[in-house]
């Protein structure tokens, strides 16, 4: 599992998506929620727009990743 860090205490899942690499876009990132593509922390998800915290896992396909905070 991969870990990729954030400045403040949070992000929206389609930034953090194209900050990991998972999506070029967020236009790439909204088909890949919208096809049920994206889990957070095991469950599906599909609003781009969710809050992520440290400590969140971001799953698309068999690629997970952990968000972490810069310290």
């Amino acid at each position: 599992m991969r870990e990729v860090s954030v400045r403040d205490d949070g992000i929206r899942l389609g930034q953090f998506m194209k900050l990991a690499g998972l999506a070029d876009t967020g236009a790439d990132a909204r088909v890949l929620l919208d096809l049920g593509e994206v889990e957070v922390n095991g469950e599906p998800e599909s609003r781009r727009g969710r809050q992520l915290q440290p400590g969140d896992v971001v799953a698309v396909g068999t690629e997970q990743v952990l968000v972490t905070q810069q310290p």
